[in-house]
């Protein structure tokens, strides 16, 4: 009995295992009937399809990464106060569900940054390593001047609404994606790529990036950075020109300050401060100041005027011709406020304040001027200028603290510098990749201190109409350039970063 028993048992392994085996000859089959397929559907004349790989499911990620957006619009991080510590929490777990470890600091109470990392080697190797970031904090709005709420992530027409979608919620949740997709993928990486969103980038990034740099240098540290600042600069529905952020304007606020005479509304007085004050920033806003070129700036409008039209490629020419450069300055400011501000310091007066009642004449007047100097300047000098402009003794200005810092121009010579222009021109054959100096300010300078080359590359194709929406009413963001950007971005990645 015991003897037919173990026969038995003997049998039915034996049976077990060619069963198995049998079992895994039909599933290479079907894996190799399916990859030939896939090979045989696949849109050979379409330059622009992202390649299959192994456990990825690319337009279903695109479609995830729009609801990402949706629900991260709908989480409201307005600085002040900021409250990123929500969102990045989101973040968090949608990285932890697949399988990517992800770090969320606390700066201060409510506020935080979110770091994960996909590794290369056991061994981490910083100098080569890519930093995908972005901010998730987003300035102010004024809700009745928007036709949709700004926080509800509305979808209409083919956009998708909400303060944030461009600056900067719409680069974090592409840079997620991609980290997703590189998990999904299973690639081999032949260099670590870290993802970090962080706060504050609205108001001087004290609990944000000079946070997570000064704190968390380890977790962060990177040779290489892809930031927001460049652009995919769209024109009657055709792309026109790549720009990268390689370098940027210095930011500061300044006060201008009036004092007079406070009495009643009823008795003008000649040393009013509000009428001084009015007198001033009316001098502040009309003061234009010299144009400086830069090694940026210029490569920007030469490789600009090869694809401008006739007219303004003549002007971009003749910045560089000496009889003809300040009429030629003049022509290009005129045309495009943002080439205006790449040419000198400008100065925008942004916000006044005086006065507790329509009857008192107040004692003070405030206004508050934005500065953005050209990199290398210093914004004393400028004050003295406008002091001298202004030349009244009742005005006085205060610099407010937190002012921005300049850094060295990231090398437009550089392993990612190359392959940004590389995969550009795969993905937008003839269309120019040309070094921008950006004209906000963003977190990518603290990098750039440390000697990291950090660019700024803001992969959605955009027409100007919407790309001027950043910070402005019904912000919003082209539902397919959403997702040509997540797919941009994952081939420059991929280029970079993945073992050939």
């Amino acid at each position: 009995m015991v003897r037919t028993l173990s026969r038995i048992l003997i049998l039915f392994f034996v049976c077990t295992l060619e069963c198995a085996a049998q079992s895994r000859s039909q599933q290479k089959a079907v894996s190799a009937q399916s990859s030939s397929k896939t090979q045989t559907q696949a849109p050979a004349a379409n330059a622009q399809a992202t390649p299959a790989a192994a456990g990825l499911d690319f337009p279903k990620l695109q479609s995830e990464a729009v609801l990402w957006l949706q629900s991260l619009i709908r989480i409201n991080t307005t600085n002040p106060p900021g409250n990123e510590l929500t969102a990045a929490k989101f973040i968090a777990d949608i990285l932890q569900k697949e399988g990517i470890t992800a770090e969320v600091f606390e700066s201060t109470p409510g506020r935080g940054i979110v770091v994960a990392r996909l590794s290369s080697s056991a061994v981490p190797d910083p100098a080569r390593a890519l930093l995908l970031m972005g901010h998730i904090d987003v300035v102010g709005v004024d809700k009745s001047k928007w036709s949709v709420d700004p926080f509800a992530g509305a979808m209409k027409d083919g956009y998708l609404y909400g303060r944030g979608a461009l600056d900067d919620k719409g680069m974090t949740i592409t840079n997620l994606a991609i980290m997703v997709a590189l998990k999904r993928s299973g690639v081999r990486l032949s260099r670590d790529v870290i993802f970090l969103a962080e706060g504050d980038e609205e108001a001087g990034g004290e609990n944000g990036m000079k946070f997570a740099v000064e704190k968390h240098w380890d977790k962060i540290a990177c040779g290489f950075a892809i930031n927001e600042g460049g652009k995919v600069v769209m024109k009657d529905g055709k792309p026109q020109y790549i720009g990268v952020q390689a370098s940027e304007k210095v930011a500061t606020n300044v006060d201008v300050i009036s004092t007079g005479t406070s009495g009643h509304g009823s008795i003008p007085r000649k040393d009013n401060a509000v009428t001084h004050l009015a007198t001033a920033i009316s001098k502040i806003g009309n003061y234009e100041a010299p144009v400086q070129m830069n090694s940026v700036t210029r490569a920007y409008f030469e490789g600009l005027a090869k694809v401008a039209d006739e007219e303004t490629a003549k002007w971009m020419r003749a910045l560089e011709e000496p009889d003809r450069a300040e009429h030629a300055a003049r022509w290009i400011s005129g045309a495009d406020p943002v080439w205006n501000s790449m040419l000198r310091d400008t100065i925008s007066p942004t916000m006044l304040l005086a006065g507790v009642r329509a009857n008192v004449v107040p004692s003070q007047a405030r206004g508050v001027i934005s500065i953005r100097v050209l990199p290398g300047n210093l914004v004393n000098p400028l004050l003295l200028k406008l002091q001298q402009l202004v030349n009244d003794p009742q005005i006085r200005f205060e610099i407010e603290p937190g002012f921005g810092e300049t850094a060295p121009s990231s090398s437009t010579t550089s392993d990612l510098f190359t392959t940004i222009a590389k995969v550009s021109a795969k993905e937008f054959p003839g269309v120019p990749v040309l070094p921008m100096m950006g004209t906000g300010a963003t977190d990518s300078v603290p990098l750039r201190l440390r000697n990291v080359n950090a660019y700024g590359l803001l992969p959605f194709p955009l027409e100007q109409n919407d790309g001027l929406r950043m910070h402005a009413d019904d912000e919003r963001i082209p539902l397919d350039s959403f997702r040509r950007g997540v797919d941009f971005l994952y081939k420059i990645v991929t280029e970079f970063a993945v073992a050939k």
